[in-house]
């Protein structure tokens, strides 16, 4: 169940409406439909779970994705794209409305976005711009959601189902599909310019189906003379180091589930990329049907996930936690509007979730909210910018039953620093001292030396100037986004690069 229609403009009438160029809002109800006479239209995928090397153009030599590869090579790829909170309900949020899990307060799955922030939601702009705005696929956040806010709406709560009309029906990826191509038929009837979010579920498993994973079945025989390499990242082994929080949390039990034998680590991984394939069918899809009625000359296509996930690496299985796996993801962006020697180019600045509500606004003409704590990436297509951001912060805090660790991270270019700030549920059925853990558990990463986080440095001599400064900032970070909970006005970075550079931080 959705916002009514009359809620949904009682709450938008609350929007900021002086944050829009009044220029951008006069082109996008009065031009004309043809190419180039109108701001841009905007097609934004969001997969589930795909990690950033989960691509052929990412280096991975086994995956089969020619249409994203295709994307990125006629327009940009962002080589260091990452998730500021690895779950999917509080990532979504923080795409919606650029800003961190702390202060959007979303960081389960009942939580709706509130009327204020449905008001500040990226397509809520757009909309006011004269954008026409729809959506596809899977929500993600809370269980009421704003259907009402969409010209065009076909979400489903939850986890949703790869064959929602049964094991003979279709399969969910030909059903995404099907409806982004008759949005698209549509709107090129249309006389306003639109932004189509197509939210995937692939290549997330199907929870509780004994094989996780269930691509369409065209996609089943895909890697079947294939041999998936074994992890080259941080081994299974590694679990025996981490703490006991860990080593007993939801993420071990996935584990197991999926990748415990040889047999069991090929039918996931395998069925993990065929599940990525029917994305990449609907990336061709999208492309020949604006192609079809004329309107790719005019739109734009972004292509990300909400959060990455262990496939094996640290003997885990999964998101939720700052491991590289977890938290960094693919991002894809064409805009057929770039010169030509800006198109198959790399970014190496470091972006996150929380950039793309911005860059959205931005590409159409129009300023972000005041409340946005993202920077936009409009300008990372045109050229690089090594200083655009030096540090950011990374949060997990999902109210559980104590099977999934809580932390917050630290990350710079070459540094990550984590304290865990939750543990498994305390032992409280045994008499002391067999009680819950005493300290939490730290990690200190260098990135340079150590990119597949094996090497824990904490309290080593040589990089104690290292390890205090991270430990402020994480102290700082958290404090900053969660007091800016419920507020509207500005939010400034707590750490800055002259703070880096102080601290002996910057390679």
């Amino acid at each position: 169940m959705g916002y009514s229609r009359r809620t949904f403009l009682e709450m938008a009438s609350v929007a900021a409406a002086s944050e829009l160029l009044p220029e951008a809002r006069a082109r996008a109800q009065q031009a004309p439909p043809h190419a180039g006479a109108r701001p841009p239209n905007i097609v934004f995928m969001l997969a589930d779970d795909h990690r950033w090397d989960a691509l052929g153009c990412m280096g991975n030599p086994v995956i089969q994705t020619p249409n994203l590869d295709k994307l990125g090579q006629d327009g940009v790829v962002f080589d260091n794209h990452f998730t500021t909170t690895p779950i999917c309900c509080a990532s979504r949020a923080s795409y919606m409305l650029s800003q961190y899990a702390g202060t959007n307060g979303i960081y389960d799955f009942a939580t709706p976005l509130s009327p204020e922030q449905v008001a500040s939601a990226y397509w809520t702009h757009l909309k006011q711009a004269g954008y026409e705005v729809g959506f596809i696929g899977k929500f993600g956040v809370g269980k009421t959601m704003p259907s009402g806010s969409f010209d065009y709406w076909k979400g489903f709560p939850g986890q949703g189902n790869y064959f929602p009309q049964g094991p003979q029906g279709p399969h969910l990826s030909h059903i995404i599909r099907g409806q982004a191509q008759e949005f698209i038929r549509s709107a090129a009837q249309a006389q306003r310019p639109f932004c189509l979010s197509i939210s995937f579920k692939a290549p997330h498993v199907q929870d509780q189906s004994p094989r996780q994973y269930l691509p369409a079945p065209e996609m089943l025989d895909l890697y079947k003379d294939v041999t998936i390499p074994p992890v080259h990242r941080a081994p299974g082994s590694d679990i025996d180091r981490l703490p006991l929080s860990l080593q007993h949390s939801e993420s071990r039990h996935r584990w197991g589930v999926r990748f415990a034998t040889e047999a069991l680590y090929q039918e996931s991984v395998k069925g993990y990329y065929s599940l990525i394939a029917g994305n990449d069918t609907t990336v061709a899809a999208v492309r020949s049907t604006l192609r079809e009625v004329g309107l790719a000359e005019n739109t734009i296509i972004i292509y990300s996930a909400d959060h990455g996930i262990c496939n094996g690496e640290h003997g885990l299985a999964g998101k939720w936690y700052p491991y590289e796996e977890d938290i960094r993801i693919p991002l894809l962006v064409y805009d057929p509007r770039q010169a030509a020697s800006e198109r198959g180019t790399r970014r190496r600045a470091m972006t996150l979730n929380i950039d793309l509500h911005p860059t959205l606004l931005e590409l159409a003409g129009l300023r972000p909210p005041p409340t946005a704590q993202g920077q936009s990436l409009a300008g990372l297509l045109h050229e690089d910018d090594p200083d655009f951001r030096s540090v950011f912060f990374i949060e997990h805090d999902f109210p559980d039953n104590g099977w999934i660790p809580s932390s917050e991270a630290i990350r710079t270019e070459r540094w990550k620093y984590t304290r865990w700030t939750g543990h498994t549920r305390p032992v409280t059925a045994f008499p002391a001292p067999y009680t819950a853990q005493a300290a939490p558990y730290e990690e200190l990463y260098d990135l340079a030396n150590d990119p597949y986080e094996m090497h824990n440095l904490i309290d080593q001599p040589q990089v104690a100037r290292q390890q205090q400064a991270l430990s402020s900032y994480r102290t700082q970070w958290s404090e900053s986004v969660h007091g800016m909970r419920g507020k509207t006005g500005r939010w400034t970075q707590p750490i800055q690069t002259a703070d880096l550079r102080r601290d002996g931080l910057l390679s």
